[in-house]
C-alpha cells in the first residue's frame, strides 16, 4: 500500500477498516463495480469504479466487475464493452471477476419461489398504472392489492406460468408482500418480476420472458458473489430495507453490508444516462464518445488522462451527502497532470502571415525549443524559421489599447526562440480591408529572443514557418450547456432547450509545427499560449485533426467575476 492509499480516509474507509480489525467477514473485503449496460459509463461511474475497486486494492481485497443486465430493452453489447474498456483505461482490472446478473437468473427464480412458499410473494394482476394508483403517499398509506392474498399453490403455479410464457407482458407480475403502510414507498408491496418478450435479452436470447426488477436481483447477485460491502450511491437509501429484506427472507449465501455515499454532480453537464442516451439519438452531439460529453469516452477523446480523472476522484472525497462540483475543478485536474506531463509545441489558430523583408528570402535555419520546461529530461527539438512566418491575428492590432504588449505598427516584440522583430507595414486587402499581411524586420543579433545591449520588450508571440508548418483543423470545445445546473428546468422547458451553441467551434486553417506529422491519434500536447490538445482519431495520414482539451487558464471563472462585477 502507499503512502497515499494510507493516508485516505473517509467513513466508508472507516467501516470498512474497523470490520477487518473485528475480523468480520473472515478478514476478506470484496466489494463489486455493478453498472446496467445500458448506456456509456460517465464521470459519475468514475468516482465508484475510482472508490470501489481503490478500496478492495488498498485493504488486500478484490473488486468485481458485475453487469446488473435485468432489463433487455435497454441493454445491449456495446455498453459491456464500453465499461469493460473504459475501467480498464482508467487503470483497474476484476482478473478473473467479471459477472453478470444473468448468469444468475435460475438461482434467482429459485429465490423467488422461495419467498413465495414463506407467503411473503405474490403474482399480482393490476396494471402498472393501477399499482402506482394504489401506492399511497408519503402520508397516506397504500391499498393492498386484491390479489394479496392468494394462496401459496395458486401463486406458485401462476409464476410457473409466467416464466413458461404464457401471459403477455403487462398481464402479470411478481410482487413482495411487505407493509403498504410502510413510510419508506420501495417498502409498499414492490414488484419483484415482471414479463418482457422483446427485445431477446442480449446473453440468454429468448430463453427467459420473465426478469427480475433491479432491487431483486442486486443484493442477491451480491450474496451469491459473496461480497462484503456494496456500496452505491444516496439514491439506494430507502432501498436498503427491501436489499435486507430479501436477504434475510431466502436461504442467500451471505449477507453483504449496504453503505450509501453521496454521488456526483458536474455544473453545466448532465450525469442521467436517459438524457445523455438521448442527446445522442437525437444527434444533438457526435456520439457517445463525443468530446463535449462527460462520458469517460468523451473525455478520453477530449485528450483527458486517466490519472487526471483518478486524481479528480480522489480530490472531491466520499462523502454522506451529495455534492455538485464546479466543472473547473475537474478541468484543474487535466491541467495539473498535462502541464507536468506535456510537451510543448507551437500552433497558430487563426493565422496572419509576417515576411521579414530583411531576412535572406534562400536561407534557413533550424533553433532550439524547450520541450517541457517542467521536465528537463524531456529535452529539446529544432524548430525551422525562415523568412516568412505565421503568427496569430490577434496579436496585432493597428490602434493598440495602452496595455497591449503585442505587435503592431512601429512596435517591437520577441519571437518565442527566436527573434526581435518589428513591425514596419500592415498590408490590406483592397476590396476588404482586411489585413492579410504584416511586413517586418528582424534584428539578427537577438537569436534566441534576447537583445545583447540589453533592451527589453514586454510582448513575447508564438509562430511557424510558413514553409514547414502544417495545416490542421482544431476543434474548440466549451462548455455543453449554458446553465449551471442544466436539469433545473422551468415548467415547459427542455433540457435540450439549454444546449450552448458555441460549444464546439471548427478552425479548418489552423498551422502547428512539423513536428506533429509524426502524432498520433490520443497524443496530448501544449499549444503554446493557447491550451492543451489532443489528436483526434479522425486524423489521418497528412489530415491532422485536433482536439482543445481544456484552456491554460479558467476562462470561464474569469468571465464569471466580469459578469459579477469582480
Amino acid at each position: 500500500m502507499s503512502s497515499d492509499e494510507a493516508s485516505r480516509s473517509d467513513f466508508i474507509r472507516h467501516i470498512v477498516r474497523a470490520d477487518l480489525a473485528a475480523g468480520k467477514n473472515g478478514g476478506a473485503v470484496v466489494t463489486r463495480f455493478p453498472p446496467e449496460p445500458n448506456g456509456h459509463p460517465h464521470i459519475g461511474h468514475a468516482k465508484s469504479i475510482c472508490l470501489n475497486f481503490g478500496l478492495a486494492a488498498e485493504l488486500g481485497g478484490r473488486c468485481h466487475l458485475r453487469f446488473d443486465d435485468t432489463n433487455p430493452a435497454a441493454e445491449e453489447d456495446e455498453y459491456v464493452r464500453a465499461f469493460q474498456e473504459d475501467v480498464r483505461w482508467l487503470g483497474f482490472d476484476w482478473g478473473e471477476h467479471l459477472y453478470f446478473a444473468s448468469d444468475y437468473f435460475e438461482r434467482l427464480y429459485g429465490f423467488a419461489v422461495e419467498l413465495i412458499e414463506g407467503g411473503l410473494a405474490f403474482v399480482c394482476d393490476l396494471s402498472s398504472q393501477e399499482i402506482l394508483e394504489r401506492r399511497g403517499t408519503l402520508t397516506e398509506p397504500g391499498v393492498p392489492s386484491p390479489y394479496r392474498d392468494r394462496p401459496v399453490a395458486e401463486n406458485l403455479d401462476l409464476f410457473a406460468r409466467m416464466r413458461a410464457g404464457e401471459f403477455e407482458p403487462g398481464a402479470r407480475v411478481l410482487r413482495a408482500k411487505l407493509d403498504m403502510a410502510s413510510p419508506i414507498l420501495p417498502n409498499r408491496d414492490p414488484v419483484l418480476y415482471r414479463i418482457l418478450r422483446e427485445p431477446p435479452h442480449h446473453r440468454t436470447g429468448r430463453d427467459w420472458c420473465i426478469y427480475p426488477l433491479y432491487d431483486f436481483a442486486h443484493c442477491l447477485s451480491d450474496a451469491v458473489e459473496g461480497v462484503t460491502h456494496s456500496i452505491c450511491t444516496l439514491e439506494f437509501v430507502d432501498h436498503r430495507p427491501l436489499y435486507d429484506w430479501i436477504l434475510d427472507n431466502v436461504d442467500a449465501p451471505c449477507h453483504p453490508q449496504q453503505i450509501e455515499f453521496g454521488g456526483l454532480n458536474l455544473t453545466h453537464t448532465v450525469l442521467s444516462k436517459r438524457v445523455l442516451r438521448r442527446l445522442v439519438e437525437e444527434g444533438r452531439v457526435a456520439g457517445w464518445d463525443d468530446p463535449r460529453l462527460p462520458t469517460i469516452a468523451g473525455l478520453r477523446r477530449r485528450g483527458y488522462t486517466p490519472a487526471s480523472i483518478r486524481s479528480f476522484c480522489d480530490g472531491i472525497g466520499v462523502a454522506k451527502r451529495d455534492a455538485t462540483i464546479e466543472l473547473a475543478r475537474l478541468e484543474f485536474a487535466i491541467r495539473e497532470d498535462l502541464n507536468e506531463n506535456a510537451p510543448r509545441v507551437m500552433g497558430v489558430l487563426r493565422p496572419l502571415k509576417v515576411v521579414l523583408e530583411n531576412y535572406p528570402e534562400d536561407r534557413e535555419e533550424e533553433l532550439e525549443a524547450v520541450n517541457n520546461p517542467q521536465d528537463p529530461a524531456a529535452g529539446t527539438r529544432k524548430l525551422p524559421f525562415g523568412r516568412e512566418l505565421w503568427i496569430e491575428q490577434d496579436d496585432f492590432l493597428e490602434d493598440p489599447p495602452r496595455k497591449f504588449f503585442r505587435l503592431a505598427p512601429g512596435r517591437e516584440v520577441r519571437l518565442r526562440y527566436a527573434y526581435l522583430i518589428t513591425c514596419r507595414e500592415a498590408v490590406k486587402d483592397p476590396a476588404t480591408g482586411e489585413i492579410v499581411e504584416l511586413r517586418c524586420t528582424y534584428d539578427p543579433e537577438t537569436r534566441g529572443g534576447d537583445a545583447p545591449d540589453g533592451r527589453k520588450v514586454k510582448g513575447t508571440l508564438h509562430w511557424v514557418s510558413a514553409r514547414h508548418a502544417l495545416l490542421a483543423e482544431v476543434r474548440l470545445y466549451e462548455r455543453l450547456f449554458t446553465r449551471e445546473n442544466p436539469m433545473d428546468l422551468a415548467p415547459g422547458e427542455e433540457v435540450t432547450d439549454l444546449l450552448n451553441p458555441e460549444s464546439l467551434e471548427i478552425v479548418t486553417e489552423a498551422r502547428v509545427e512539423p513536428g506533429l506529422a509524426e502524432a498520433r491519434p490520443g497524443d496530448r500536447f501544449q499549444l503554446e499560449r493557447l491550451g492543451y490538445f489532443c489528436v483526434d482519431p479522425d486524423s489521418r495520414s497528412g489530415e491532422l485533426v485536433l482536439n482543445r482539451t481544456v484552456t491554460l487558464r479558467d476562462t470561464w471563472a474569469k468571465l464569471a467575476r466580469q459578469a459579477g462585477g469582480g
